[in-house]
């Protein structure tokens, strides 16, 4: 009987290694198919949400620059990922840099958010988001032209873009109900203007 039981254990060991390994190969099958469908889908967010946030331009290049970040913590480095938009006769247009912020009411908060060559804001596109539907989800178009706390056409080096509620002399109307999301967002645009004041070659 102790043999019996010995060599069913075995069997049932043997059994799961091979169940294993077939499950893993599976996967490794499954990501490599959709790896590259996935990378392109991502691509194409991005380059929409380029062409959304900026004027017209012919073209643009990415590059990734070190700014510093303000967090509940203090002041941090950030790694964004800026794109520079150039005319047909290769002048600026403008810039626009993916964006985030850690301390939404629901998370992390990303945009793009987007800069001519004055540093004026050109417009944004929330790319990720974990708010409250109908509240901290109104994000979208709470900061847009026609929304009640626009930032569009205001520039962080002469308008202050912080929630005006907190008595720092912000400009920015807060989203009712949610000042948490608000002041995220205002970090987040701040921090892309960082990165979009920074000379090509510069770390920060």
């Amino acid at each position: 009987m102790a043999k019996k039981a010995e060599s069913s254990l075995k069997n049932m060991l043997l059994s799961l290694t091979l169940i294993a390994l077939v499950a893993s190969f599976a996967l490794a099958l499954v990501n490599n198919a959709t790896k590259g469908p996935i990378e392109e889908v991502n691509k194409k967010k991005v380059a929409d949400a380029v062409a959304k946030v900026l004027p017209a331009f012919n073209n643009y290049t990415p590059d990734t620059v070190t700014v510093k970040m303000t967090t509940s913590k203090g002041d941090v480095d950030a790694d964004l990922v800026r794109y520079t938009a150039f005319d047909a006769e290769g002048n600026v247009v403008g810039k626009a840099v993916e964006s985030y912020d850690n301390n939404g009411f629901g998370g992390r908060l990303t945009a793009m958010v987007g800069f001519d060559a004055e540093g004026n804001i050109t417009g944004y596109e929330i790319l990720g988001s974990s708010e409250t539907p109908g509240l901290g989800a109104k994000a979208d178009g709470w900061f847009q032209k026609d929304g009640k706390g626009s930032i569009i056409g205001k520039n962080p080096a002469t308008n202050k873009v912080t929630v005006s509620k907190d008595g720092d002399g912000g400009e920015v109307d807060a989203i009712t109900g949610s000042t948490i999301t608000s002041r995220a967002f205002c970090r987040l645009v701040g921090t892309a203007y960082n990165a979009f004041k920074v000379e090509k070659g510069e770390t920060k």
